[in-house]
C-alpha cells in the first residue's frame, strides 16, 4: 500500500460517523402555496397567501408565487398600489389664484431646491427586507460564523463534515498493540514522523514502518539498548536515514535504517561525582526530548526532566570506535552535590524542545542548529553551531492566567519557498515562525536575519531578530502544537480539543472533540515540579494550580497530515478541504448552504488557507467558480425537476426565495450576468417561480450590481409590477438599469400607459442624449387640461398636472449637471450640451419641435402675438416654480459664458439649437423674463416672484446683471406691494438683497412704501444711515412683538455715547421711550431696566409708571431689582445707581416682603443710611415678620433702644409659640408636622437672636466710651447698679435668650412630669413623642452660649481709641441680670435654675476659659511676673527708663510719685490680706459641709458666690482676681525643648521646607489640590512682609475635583518637640469648609498606624477650635477609643471669626512621652518666650488641653515620625455629613459640594496667614515639663484644664523657701470616681508645692524641699501627714527612701490661695522697681 492510497483512504470515515443521503425531507403541507390558474387573477387581492389545492386532483405541479403579504417594497406592503407622485414638494400655487388647478394652496418660500422621488443612495432606501436577505436554511451549518444562528444561546448544529478526515491505520495498530506486539516490544509510548513512522515502546525497542504500514525495521533487541529502559524520546533524521531514541536511563542511541542491528552512536549518561568536568545528561535521569540539529545526522539536542539540555556533535572517524561525541550544556544547572541550606533553587524542568527543521528555501539559521526551549519560567533559542550560545530569550507572558494549568508546547516553521513573492517585503520566501504557548497564551515568533554590515567577519554567525508577531488566548490550557502548513496551525488542548487556527491573524477557522481518540498522554513533569504547585500561594500569580499531563509524543504532524499515538491505536488525519465541505453539503441536500458557502469562498469572505484555497484572488476565482456554476445547476435540476419515480419535487417557497437568493447573489460575484438570466431565470419561469425571482432580484438592482436585463426577460419584469400595481417600484428599477439594452418602444409605451416619466425621462436621456422632446410631452398636459378641463374627471386633471410638475426637478437636476432622477453626476461635456437644449427650447422663440427636429406629440394653439411659447407654457403651469428652478440654475458656471469643455470636434457638430443655447446667460434670461411677464396676463402672485428672483441674483451677479433704475424702482414696488402674507418675509428678504447694490435717489419717498408693506428691517436700516434715530426706535415699538429684543439694541445704539447723538435728537428718543412706556417694559423688566438705568435713568417713573398701571406686580419687583439689587456677576459689569430715589428702595422693600421676604435682610444689610424713610417700610416689614430687617434699618436711624425692643417682643413671641406648641403636643394629631414646626421656631430663634448679637456687638464697637453710666433698662425695675446704653442693649438681650431657654426647660420638665404621673395612675403607657425634645433645649442653649461668648468676646479685649476699663463691664451686666432674676424670681431654687441654665451651655465647652482669662490675664501682670522671674534668675533691667511710658522707674531722679505708688500698693495689699483671713475662715466651714455632701458641693459654691454678690469684699476679690489673673502653672526645673535644635520655617525658607500636595483629598473633600505653581498664578499663595499667606480659590465657579486649595505638608518628620505657630488669620467661618493644622503621618492606607494630632481644625460655622488624637487600636483616652476617624476629641482655642476677630493669636502643642499638651494664647497675651530660642512651656499658662498617656495608650508607640499639614478643604467626611445638620447652612443648598461649587464669594475669608512657625525638637527622656517625669498613672486621662473652684482658703500661709526640685510618686486605683479631671496636677512657682489627689486615688510618697499642700477629694487616701523640709531631705529620702517628717495637709482651696499669695509676693517686690 502505497503513500497515494493511504490519500486516497481519507475519503473513508468511521463506521458509527456513515451518514445516510439523498432522502427527501418531510416537507409539511402548510408550508407550500398551490395557486390554481382561476386563483392567480385574485392574487393582488389578497392580504395574504394561505395554502390552496388545485381544482384538478391530477395536476400535481405546484406553482410558486410570492406571497404579497409579505413587505419587500418601499411603502411595505405589495397589495396597496404605489401612485405618488415622484416628484417631492414640487407641486405649488398661491391662495386666490385663478381657476387653473394647482396641487398645493398657498405660496411657499422662494428660494427651495427640488429633489427627485427616487433617492440618489440606494442603501438609504427605506425598502423592507427581501427574501434573499432571509436567512439561509439548511440542516447542517457551516463552522464559519456566516452560517452560524444568530440567536447566540442556540447550540450550533453538527456540522455535515468532518472537520479532520481522520483514519485508522490498523495493520499498524494491529501489530504495535497486540498483546502479541506488547508481549514482544512493549507497550507504544513515543512516535516519530518522517518518510517512515518510528515507534517508541517501553522494552526500549524501536517499530519502523513504512506508509503501507508494513514493519521494516524492529531496532534494539540484543543490544545495550533493551537494557537502558522504555524509549522516552525518538527523532529521525532530516535526510531519513537514521533514527534516534532517548531512554528512561538517560543514554540515547542512534541507529542506521540501512543497518539497525548495532548502534551508530551511543552517548552515555555522566556520573558527575566521579567527572566533575564531563558534559552529560545524569545517570537515571529520562531523557524527555530528542532531535537532530540541521542536515547532519550526527549532531543532536537533547533535554531531560531536570531541566538540562545538551547538544551532541559526533566526530568523524573509521567506524563506531573511532568517533567521538563532544557534549555541550546549553540549559540548566547540574545538581549541587551538596545542597546548599541556606539557599534552595527554584526546581525546573524542560516542558517542551524542539530543534529548528530544515525547509526548501536556504536560511541563515540552517547551519546554526538552532534549538527552542520552554521552561516554566523562560522561553530560550540556543544556537548549537559552531558554538552554543543563547540567540533569545523571553519570560513567560503577563496574560497567564494564574493557578491555571502548567503546559507549555512549541513548534517551529521552517522557510519556505513561496510561489508568489510577498507584496509588502518582496520576499520570495517566507520567514522562520516559532509558535509557543504557555497554558493558555500562544504566541509567534518572527525570526530575520539582520542586513549584514562590512566589518563583520565572514566566520561569524548570522544575527538574527525576533519578534513576537502575534497573540491568541485559548479558552484552556494548550498542551500541544504542530504546524499543518505554512499558515495552519493544529492546536491540541488540556481536554483534547483540536483547534484550527489561521496564521497570521490566528482566527479560529475550525474545531473538533478529540477525546474519542484516547491520545496517549503520561505525567513526566509533576514530581520535578511539585514545589510549584504544592506551595499554592493565592496571591503569588506565578504559582500554577496542576502540572498537567505531557501530550507532545503522541501528537505529530508531516506534510499536512495529523497523527495521533492513541493507547490503543495510531491514526493519521488531513483537514477536509473546501472541495469536500461543498460535497458533503450536496450530498446531505443542504444545496442552499452549499451554493452560499462557495460563493464566500469566491469572494475571499470565508476560510481559505485552512480549506486548502490560494490567497490570491486569481487562482482561487479559477478553483471555484467552475463547481460554483455547477452546483447552482444541480440545485435548479433538483428543485424544478423530476424524481427517479417521475413526481416533481415539492418545495415550500421558502426555499424556492432561499435558493433565488444564492443563485443570484452567487452570479452577482462571479459576474456572471449571462449565466443568470439564461440558465438561472429559465427554470423560475418555466415553473411559474418568476417572481420569486423577481423580488429577489430587485434588491441587486437597486444596488446597481444587476444593470443589464435581456429585453424578453424585462418584458416580464416589467409584467410582474405593473400587474400588482407596484408603479413606484417599477419605476425605480428601470432607473438603475441601462438603457442602452431596452426596446425603447416598449419602455416609452410601458412609460406612458403607467405614467412613469421618472423612468421615461432618464430612459430618454441616457440612451438617446434627448433632453427636450419629453418636455414637449409634459407640457402639453397643462395644454389638454386647459381645453378639455370641464370635460375630463378630475382624477385625470390631478395625474396630469403631477406629470407636468415633473418638469421643475427634472431641469433642476439637468441644469446643475445631475442625472435625473438618480442624482449622478454628469460628464462634463454631455452636460454642457443638455444645458444647451434645455435653454434652447425655452427661451428661443420658437415652438412645435425640439431641437433635434422631433415633432412633438401633440399639436398646440398658437397665438400671433405669442413669443417664447415654451417659456409662456411653462410659466403658465407654475411661474413659482420654474423661477425657483432657474433661482438654483443660476448658480452653476454654465451661464458664465466660458464652455472651455467643448472640444472643436464637437463645436464643429453642434446644431443651431444648441448653439442658440450655449449663448444663454442671466442677463438674457432676466431680460426675456421680464418682457413675457408682464400683467394683464400674469398675475401679481407670478410676478412678485419674478421680482424677487431679480432683487436676489442682482447681488450675486452684478458682473452678469444690468438693469436700467426704473426697471429696478418697479421691482422694488411690485417687492412692496406682495398678495398675500405668507410671502412678506421673502419679500422683504429680497428688498434687502436689492437695497445692497441699488440706492435710490429718494430714498424717503419709499419709506411709506415700506411702511404700509412693513417692511421694518429696511425701515431701521434706512433711519439707521440717515441717522433718524427717534424714528428708529418708533419703528422697534410699529413692528411689535415679532422681536422682542430688537427696540433695547435700538434704544443703546441711539442713546450711546459713541454714537454722537445730539440733545434733541436723544430728547426725541426719550419722549418716543416714554410714549410706548407700556409696550417697552412689558417686553422684558429686566432688561428694559438694565437699558433705561445705563442710558435714560430719568424715564424710570416713567416705566414704574406704565406697570403699575397694569398691576404688574412681578415686572415691579423685576424691574426694581434690576437697579437696586442686580446679582453679584452683573454688577461690575452694570452702572451702579449711584443715590437710588428713596422712593424706589421703600417700594422695592415692600415688593420683597409680599414676595421674597428671605431676601429683605440681605439687601436691607447693604443699604447705607438715608437711602429710604424708616416709617415707609416699617409696616411692611413687620406685617411681613421681617424683623431682622427692621432692626437693622431702625439701628442705622440710631433707634438702637427701639431696634432692641421691637427684636426681644418679637423673640418673646416666638418663645410664647413655641410653649404653647410644646403643650399641646400631646393632644396633637399630626406629631410629626408640630416637630416640623418647633423646629422652625427654634430656628428664627436662633436667627434672631443672632441679630441681637450683631446689634450689640455694632454698638458695642462704634459707640463712644462713657464715662457715668446712667441708664436703666427697660425689661424691669432700675437695678441695683445703673448700666450705659450698651450694657443695657446686652442685658436685654441675655434676659431674653435666658428667659427662653429656662421657660421651654421647665415647661418641659412640668409636662415630662405630668406624664410619668398619668401613666403610673392609668397604669398605662403614654405614647411617646415622635421628636426629640431635648433637641430643642440643646438649640436653646447654645443660644445662650453664643449670647455669652459674644459678650465676653466684647468686654475682654479693649477697643483701641480706649483703656482696660471699657464703657461695656462684663461684671455689671452679670450682677444686673442676677439682681433681675432674683427680682423676679419668688424662691432661691428658681434664680438657681436660671443660673444652671446659663452654665448648662458651657457644660461642654471650654471656650468659657479662654474668654475668662481674657478678663483676667492682663497685661501688666504679664510684664511684671517675666520681669521677676529674670530678675530671680539673675537678669536686671537695662536701663532706669521705662520702655512703655518712658519714664524713669528707679534709681537717683525718679521722684517721690514712686515712692507714693508703692507705699499705696503695700496698704492695699494688707487690706487685701485681711478681707482674705476673713474668708478663709468662711470657705473652710463651706468646705466642711462639701465633703459631707459631695454631690451638692457644686450647687452650694454656687448659691454662696450668689449670696455675697453685693458685698464690697466680693468685689475687692474680684479685684484681686483681675489683678493677678490666671497665668498658669509655674514649675521648677529648667526648659528642656531646646536640647535637640530646633526649626525656623521662617519666610524666606518656608515654601522650601514644604512641599505641595497634589493628589485626591484623602478625607473625600469637594477639593482640587494645587501646585506651587498654579498656585501663584492663580493668586493663591503670597509670600512677603514677613507672612505667608495660603488661600483658598474665592472668585471662581468650581468644578472638576472641587474647589481650588492648598495643602502643605512638612518635608521634615518630627517624633517629640514643641511646635509654635503665630497666625494673623485663619480661614474664617463659612458653610463647607473644612480649614485644620495637623501633625500628621503621611497619608496612605494605613493610616492613623503613627498616629495624627489636630491641633486647629473645624468646619462649617462651629464657633470654637476642637483639637483631636487619631491612633490606631490599642489607645484610648477618657474611657473611649481614639481610633481612626472618631479620634479623642477636646474642645478649647479660638477658631475661625473669633480668632480673626482678635487680630489672631498663637497655638503651642508639646509633645513627650507622657503627655500632649495645648496652648492658645490671644493677641497681645503671648508669653515672651514662646517664640525664642528656649521657651519654656513649664512657666507658661495651663494648658487648654492635655492628653495624658498610660498604660492603656503608650504615646511612644502610637505617634511618630508626624508632619506638619496645612490644609483647607470643603465638605468631605465631616463638613459634608455636619452639612444636613446644621440648620444654618443645609437651608443655603441641597448638599454641600454645590453651596461649594457655585459661591465662591462665601470663601473670601478663607485662608491662612502666618507670621511665624518653629519647631523645637527634644528627645523623649528629658521632657521640658514636670508631668511627664511622673510616673504613668495605669488609666490613661484626657484632661481640659478647668477653674478651681473657690471654696476656702488655708488658715495659715508659710512663706516659701527657694524650691529645687519636687518628685510625686502616684499610684491610682481602680475606684476612678472622675476620670475627665486631672488625677493629680501639681503647681510649683517658688512657693508650696500642692498636690491634688481626686477621689479613689492613693498617695505613697511626696519628696520635696518645700511645704507640700495636699488638696483632698472625697476618698482619697495618704498614709500619713508629713512635712518634709529641705533641711530635712537626707541622701536617702532624696533617692526616694521613705520620708520622715510631717505633712500639712490642707483642703482644696489652699492650693489656689498659696499660688494668689506667692503671686502677691511678685508684685510687692515689684513695686518701686517696674512700671
Amino acid at each position: 500500500m502505497s503513500a497515494a492510497s493511504i490519500e486516497a483512504d481519507t475519503g473513508q470515515t468511521n463506521d458509527d460517523s456513515d451518514l445516510e443521503n439523498g432522502q427527501e425531507q418531510d416537507v409539511r403541507e402548510d408550508d407550500l402555496i398551490k395557486l390554481p390558474e382561476t386563483v392567480i387573477k385574485d392574487e393582488k387581492e389578497k392580504s395574504s397567501s394561505l395554502p390552496l389545492k388545485a381544482e384538478n386532483p391530477d395536476d400535481a405541479r405546484t406553482y410558486y408565487l410570492h406571497q404579497p403579504a409579505h413587505p419587500s417594497s418601499a411603502d411595505g406592503s405589495l397589495s396597496i398600489p404605489d401612485d405618488t407622485p415622484s416628484l417631492k414638494n414640487s407641486i405649488t400655487s398661491s391662495t386666490g389664484r385663478r381657476a387653473r388647478f394647482s396641487p398645493t394652496s398657498s405660496l411657499r418660500p422662494f428660494d427651495r431646491r427640488f429633489q427627485a422621488r427616487i433617492s440618489s443612495s440606494p442603501q438609504s432606501s427605506s425598502r423592507a427586507v427581501s427574501p434573499a436577505f432571509l436567512q439561509l436554511h439548511s440542516r447542517q451549518t457551516s463552522a464559519n460564523s456566516l452560517f452560524l444562528s444568530k440567536n447566540e444561546e442556540a447550540e450550533a448544529e453538527q456540522l455535515p463534515w468532518e472537520v479532520v478526515r481522520w483514519t485508522k491505520l490498523r495493520k499498524i495498530s494491529g501489530q504495535a498493540y497486540s498483546e502479541i506486539g506488547k508481549r514482544n516490544f512493549g507497550r507504544p509510548v513515543c512516535m516519530a514522523i518522517s518518510t517512515s513512522i518510528a515507534l517508541g515502546t517501553s522494552k526500549g525497542i524501536i517499530l519502523v514502518f513504512d506508509y503501507n504500514q508494513n514493519l521494516k525495521s524492529i531496532i534494539g533487541p540484543g543490544t545495550q539498548a533493551v537494557e537502558c529502559g522504555a524509549v522516552t524520546s525518538i527523532s529521525i533524521a532530516a535526510d531519513h536515514s537514521t533514527v534516534a531514541g532517548g531512554h528512561a536511563t538517560g543514554h540515547i542511541f542512534t541507529w542506521e535504517l540501512a543497518k539497525p542491528a548495532k548502534p551508530f552512536l551511543h552517548i552515555i549518561p555522566v556520573d558527575r561525582r566521579r567527572t566533575p568536568e564531563t558534559d552529560g545528561h545524569a545517570t537515571g535521569v529520562a531523557v524527555l526530548h530528542l532531535g537532530f540539529l540541521g542536515i547532519r545526522h550526527t549532531a543532536l539536542a537533547s533535554a531531560d526532566g531536570k531541566g538540562m539540555a545538551f547538544s551532541h556533535l559526533a566526530t568523524r572517524g573509521m567506524g563506531a570506535v573511532a568517533r567521538s561525541v563532544n557534549t555541550t550544556r546549553i540549559l540548566g544547572r547540574y545538581p549541587e552535590v551538596t545542597p546548599s541550606l541556606m539557599r534552595q533553587r527554584k526546581p525546573s524542568s524542560v516542558l517542551a524542545f524542539s530543534p529548528l527543521p530544515l525547509g526548501n528555501a536556504n536560511h541563515a539559521s540552517d547551519m546554526m542548529g538552532l534549538v527552542a526551549m520552554l521552561t516554566p519560567y523562560l522561553l530560550v533559542i540556543v544556537s548549537t553551531m559552531p558554538i552554543a550560545e543563547t540567540q533569545y530569550k523571553t519570560p513567560r507572558p503577563k496574560e497567564v492566567v494564574a493557578h491555571s494549568a502548567m503546559t507549555a508546547a512549541l513548534a517551529w516553521f521552517p522557510s519556505v519557498k513561496l510561489k508568489i513573492s510577498n507584496a509588502v517585503t518582496s520576499e520570495s520566501s517566507s520567514r522562520v515562525k516559532l509558535a509557543y504557548s504557555w497554558s493558555n497564551v500562544l504566541t509567534i515568533l518572527e525570526l530575520a536575519e539582520v542586513e549584514p554590515s562590512a566589518s563583520n567577519s565572514a566566520e561569524k554567525s548570522p544575527a538574527l531578530e525576533f519578534r513576537s508577531r502575534s497573540r491568541w488566548k485559548a479558552q484552556e490550557a494548550i498542551v500541544a502544537i504542530q504546524w499543518l502548513g505554512r499558515s495552519v496551525l493544529a492546536v491540541l488542548t488540556i481536554t483534547q480539543q483540536l483547534v484550527i487556527l489561521e496564521d497570521p491573524m490566528l482566527r479560529e477557522t475550525n474545531s473538533s472533540d478529540l477525546i474519542q481518540k484516547h491520545i496517549y498522554h503520561i505525567d513526566l513533569f509533576s514530581q520535578q515540579l511539585n514545589m510549584l504547585v504544592e506551595e499554592l500561594d493565592e496571591e503569588d500569580a506565578s504559582m500554577h494550580g496542576v502540572v498537567a499531563d505531557a501530550f507532545y509524543m503522541s501528537f505529530r504532524a508531516y506534510k499536512g497530515r495529523l497523527f495521533l499515538l492513541g493507547f490503543n491505536e495510531l491514526s493519521f488525519g488531513t483537514l477536509s478541504n473546501w472541495a469536500d465541505r461543498l460535497l458533503a453539503l450536496m450530498e446531505e441536500g443542504s444545496y442552499i448552504a452549499a451554493i452560499a458557502l462557495a460563493t464566500t469562498y469566491y469572494t475571499g469572505e470565508a476560510d481559505k488557507v485552512s480549506v486548502g484555497l490560494p490567497d490570491d484572488d486569481t487562482s482561487r476565482h479559477a478553483l471555484v467558480r467552475d463547481k460554483l456554476l455547477e452546483m447552482i445547476s444541480a440545485s435548479l435540476r433538483f428543485t424544478f425537476g423530476d424524481d427517479e419515480r417521475g413526481s416533481h419535487h415539492v418545495s415550500s417557497l421558502v426555499q424556492i426565495q432561499e435558493l433565488a437568493g444564492a443563485c443570484v447573489s452567487a452570479c452577482v460575484s462571479i459576474e456572471e450576468m449571462d449565466f443568470l438570466f439564461d440558465d438561472v431565470y429559465t427554470p423560475f419561469a418555466d415553473n411559474d417561480a418568476q417572481d420569486v425571482f423577481f423580488e429577489v432580484l430587485e434588491p441587486s438592482i437597486m444596488n446597481d450590481d444587476v444593470m443589464i436585463i435581456p429585453p424578453t426577460v424585462l418584458k416580464d419584469l416589467v409584467r410582474h409590477y405593473t400587474d400588482r400595481a407596484l408603479h413606484s417600484r417599477l419605476e425605480e428599477l428601470l432607473c438603475h438599469l441601462d438603457p442602452r439594452t431596452m426596446d425603447l418602444d416598449q419602455i416609452t409605451g410601458l412609460c406612458k400607459c403607467n405614467h412613469l416619466y421618472d423612468a421615461l425621462l432618464y430612459v430618454w436621456n441616457q440612451a438617446l442624449d434627448d433632453y427636450t422632446t419629453i418636455l414637449g410631452d409634459l407640457l402639453s398636459f397643462n395644454e389638454n387640461k386647459a381645453i378639455s378641463q370641464t370635460q375630463t374627471d378630475p382624477v385625470d386633471i390631478a395625474q396630469n398636472m403631477s406629470n407636468s410638475s415633473k418638469i421643475f426637478p427634472y431641469m433642476s437636476y439637468i441644469l446643475t449637471s445631475r442625472v435625473y432622477p438618480t442624482g449622478q453626476e454628469m460628464k462634463e461635456g454631455k452636460a454642457t450640451l443638455a444645458k444647451a437644449e434645455i435653454y434652447d427650447f425655452f427661451f428661443s422663440g420658437s415652438s412645435g419641435s425640439t431641437p433635434n427636429g422631433h415633432s412633438t406629440t401633440q399639436s398646440l394653439k398658437k397665438q400671433a402675438d405669442d413669443s417664447f411659447p415654451n417659456l409662456r407654457k411653462v410659466l403658465g403651469l407654475d411661474a413659482p416654480s420654474f423661477l425657483s428652478m432657474l433661482n438654483e440654475a443660476f448658480e452653476d458656471p454654465f451661464l458664465n459664458g466660458d464652455h472651455d469643455n467643448i472640444t472643436k470636434d464637437t463645436a464643429n457638430q453642434l446644431t443651431e439649437a444648441q448653439k442658440f443655447g450655449l449663448s444663454v446667460n442671466r442677463r438674457c434670461i432676466i431680460s426675456i423674463l421680464l418682457e413675457v411677464m408682464v400683467p394683464p396676463r400674469y398675475e401679481v402672485e407670478d410676478i412678485v416672484y419674478l421680482n424677487m428672483f431679480v432683487a436676489r441674483n442682482l447681488p450675486k451677479f452684478p458682473q452678469f446683471i444690468l438693469l436700467p433704475g426704473h426697471m429696478l424702482h418697479r421691482i422694488l414696488t411690485g417687492l412692496c406691494r406682495y398678495p398675500v402674507e405668507d410671502i412678506a418675509e421673502d419679500c422683504q428678504l429680497s428688498v434687502e438683497y436689492l437695497l445692497s447694490v441699488h440706492q435710490p435717489p429718494d430714498i424717503q419717498s419709499l419709506v411709506p412704501l415700506l411702511s404700509e408693506a412693513g417692511f421694518y428691517r429696511v425701515l431701521r436700516s434706512i433711519y439707521r444711515m440717515e441717522r433718524e434715530y427717534a424714528k428708529l426706535v418708533q419703528t422697534c415699538f410699529d413692528e411689535g412683538p415679532a422681536n422682542d429684543n430688537i427696540v433695547f439694541d435700538c434704544v443703546a445704539e441711539s442713546l450711546r455715547v459713541s454714537t454722537a447723538v445730539s440733545e434733541k435728537q436723544a430728547d426725541d428718543v426719550r419722549n418716543v421711550i416714554e410714549e410706548n412706556a407700556a409696550q417697552f417694559v412689558h417686553r422684558d423688566a429686566k432688561l428694559a431696566a438694565a437699558t433705561i438705568q445705563q442710558f435714560a435713568p430719568s424715564l424710570h417713573e416713567a416705566m414704574l409708571k406704565a406697570l403699575d398701571e397694569a398691576s404688574d406686580d412681578d415686572g415691579k419687583l423685576q424691574y426694581l431689582q434690576t437697579i437696586l439689587d442686580p446679582p453679584e456677576e452683573t454688577k461690575n459689569q452694570r452702572a451702579s445707581f449711584r443715590d437710588p430715589n428713596k422712593a424706589f428702595v421703600e417700594l422695592y422693600i415692600r415688593l420683597l416682603c409680599d414676595h421674597d421676604p428671605h431676601h429683605v435682610h440681605d439687601y436691607v444689610e447693604g443699604l447705607k443710611a438715608g437711602d429710604l424713610r424708616l416709617e415707609e417700610v416699617l409696616p411692611a416689614l413687620e406685617n411681613s415678620g421681617v424683623v431682622d430687617a427692621a432692626v437693622i434699618l431702625m439701628a442705622r436711624e440710631g433707634k438702637v433702644r427701639d431696634a432692641m425692643s421691637r427684636l426681644t417682643q418679637h423673640l418673646d413671641t416666638l418663645v410664647a409659640a413655641l410653649l404653647g406648641l410644646l403643650e399641646a403636643v400631646a393632644d396633637s394629631p399630626d406629631v410629626g408636622n408640630t416637630a416640623e414646626t418647633a423646629h422652625d421656631l427654634v430656628t428664627s430663634i436662633q436667627k434672631f437672636a443672632r441679630v441681637g448679637i450683631w446689634l450689640c456687638q455694632g454698638q458695642t464697637r462704634s459707640a463712644p466710651q462713657q464715662k457715668s453710666p446712667t441708664k436703666k433698662t427697660q425689661r424691669g425695675k432700675a437695678d441695683d447698679e445703673e448700666l450705659s446704653t450698651n450694657e443695657a442693649l446686652w442685658l436685654d438681650l441675655i434676659d431674653v435668650v435666658v428667659q427662653a431657654s429656662k421657660q421651654v426647660t421647665e415647661s418641659l420638665q412640668i409636662q415630662s412630669s405630668v406624664d410619668e404621673a398619668n401613666s403610673i395612675a392609668g397604669g398605662s403607657k403614654i405614647q411617646q413623642q415622635s421628636f426629640d425634645t431635648s433637641k430643642v433645649v440643646s438649640d436653646l442653649r447654645i443660644v445662650v452660649q453664643e449670647t455669652f461668648t459674644a459678650l465676653l468676646s466684647a468686654t475682654s479685649v479693649p477697643r483701641a481709641n480706649e483703656s482696660f476699663g471699657a464703657s461695656v463691664s462684663f461684671l455689671r451686666i452679670l450682677r444686673a441680670f442676677l439682681s433681675r432674676a432674683s427680682a423676679s424670681s419668688p424662691s432661691l431654687s428658681n434664680l438657681r435654675s436660671v443660673l444652671s441654665t446659663i452654665f448648662s451651655a458651657y457644660s461642654y465647652e471650654e471656650r468659657l476659659l479662654d474668654l475668662a482669662n481674657r478678663l483676667l490675664d492682663k497685661e501688666l501682670f504679664i510684664h511684671v511676673a517675666e520681669a521677676d522671674r529674670l530678675r530671680r534668675r539673675g537678669w536686671r533691667p537695662l536701663g532706669q527708663v521705662c520702655e512703655g511710658c518712658g519714664k524713669r522707674v528707679w534709681g537717683p531722679g525718679t521722684g517721690g510719685h514712686v515712692w507714693d505708688a508703692w507705699q499705696k500698693r503695700e496698704e492695699a495689699n494688707e487690706k487685701l490680706q485681711q478681707q482674705k483671713q476673713q474668708y478663709q475662715q468662711e470657705d473652710q466651714s463651706a468646705n466642711t459641709t462639701t465633703s459631707k455632701s459631695p454631690r451638692h458641693g457644686k450647687g452650694k459654691a454656687i448659691q454662696g458666690v450668689a449670696q455675697h454678690n453685693s458685698t464690697s469684699t466680693r468685689a475687692v476679690d474680684k479685684a484681686e482676681e483681675e489683678a493677678l489673673g490666671a497665668s498658669g502653672d509655674d514649675k521648677n526645673g529648667e526648659p528642656d525643648t531646646g536640647k535637640g535644635g530646633s526649626d525656623d520655617y521662617s519666610t524666606d525658607r518656608f515654601l522650601d521646607m514644604f512641599s505641595f500636595d497634589t493628589f485626591d483629598d484623602p478625607t473625600h473633600g469637594y477639593v482640587n489640590f494645587v501646585d506651587q505653581s498654579a498656585a501663584r498664578s492663580k493668586g493663591l499663595l503670597e509670600v512677603g512682609n514677613g507672612t505667608v499667606t495660603l488661600r483658598a480659590d474665592s472668585t471662581n465657579v468650581a468644578s472638576g475635583r472641587g474647589r481650588d486649595s492648598l495643602r502643605l505638608t512638612s518635608k521634615a518628620k518630627y517624633t517629640h518637640g514643641l511646635i509654635v505657630v503665630d497666625l494673623a488669620h485663619m480661614p474664617g467661618n463659612a458653610c463647607g469648609a473644612w480649614p485644620a493644622l495637623s501633625y500628621s503621618w503621611t497619608t496612605g492606607p494605613n493610616w492613623p498606624s503613627s498616629g495624627e494630632i489636630d491641633i486647629i481644625e473645624g468646619v462649617n460655622l462651629q464657633p470654637g477650635n476642637q483639637m483631636t488624637m487619631h491612633t490606631s487600636e490599642g489607645c484610648s483616652l477618657a474611657g473611649s477609643s481614639c481610633l481612626s476617624n472618631k479620634g479623642c476629641p477636646a474642645k478649647g482655642g479660638a477658631f475661625g471669626d473669633g480668632f480673626n476677630l482678635n487680630n489672631g493669636g498663637t497655638y503651642a502643642m508639646e509633645w513627650t512621652s507622657g503627655a500632649i499638651k495645648m496652648w492658645f494664647f490671644s493677641w497681645g497675651q503671648e508669653p515672651k518666650d514662646i517664640l525664642g530660642e528656649s521657651p519654656d512651656p513649664t512657666k507658661w499658662a495651663n494648658p487648654i488641653s492635655t492628653f495624658q498617656g498610660g498604660s492603656n495608650c503608650d504615646i511612644d508607640s502610637h505617634f511618630k515620625d508626624q508632619q506638619i499639614v496645612f490644609d483647607t478643604t470643603f465638605c468631605g467626611d465631616w463638613a459634608g455629613k455636619e452639612w444636613f445638620e446644621d440648620n444654618v447652612c443645609s437651608v443655603k443648598a441641597p448638599t454641600c459640594e454645590e453651596y461649594v461649587k457655585n459661591n465662591p464669594k462665601a470663601f473670601s475669608e478663607a485662608y491662612w496667614t502666618i507670621n511665624a512657625l518653629k519647631v523645637y525638637k527634644f528627645d523623649g527622656s528629658s521632657a521640658p515639663s514636670l508631668s511627664t517625669q511622673q510616673p504613668k498613672p495605669s488609666t490613661p486621662i484626657v484632661t481640659s484644664v478647668q477653674q478651681p473652684s473657690k471654696s476656702s482658703f488655708p488658715q495659715s500661709v508659710q512663706q516659701p523657701t527657694p524650691s529645687t526640685s519636687a518628685t510625686i510618686s502616684v499610684q491610682q486605683s481602680s475606684e476612678i470616681v472622675s476620670p475627665s479631671v486631672p488625677m493629680v496636677t501639681s503647681y510649683v512657682d517658688g512657693g508650696p508645692v500642692t498636690v491634688i489627689v481626686n477621689a479613689g486615688s492613693k498617695v505613697t510618697e511626696v519628696v520635696t524641699g518645700e511645704p507640700v499642700n495636699v488638696s483632698l477629694a472625697p476618698g482619697a487616701q495618704v498614709p500619713q501627714e508629713k512635712q518634709v523640709r529641705r533641711d530635712e531631705v537626707s541622701p536617702e529620702v532624696a533617692g526616694n527612701k521613705e520620708p520622715s517628717g510631717s505633712w500639712n495637709i490642707l483642703p482644696e482651696a489652699g492650693r489656689r490661695r498659696g499660688r494668689r499669695r506667692h503671686l502677691a509676693d511678685h508684685l510687692r517686690r515689684g513695686a518701686g522697681q517696674y512700671s
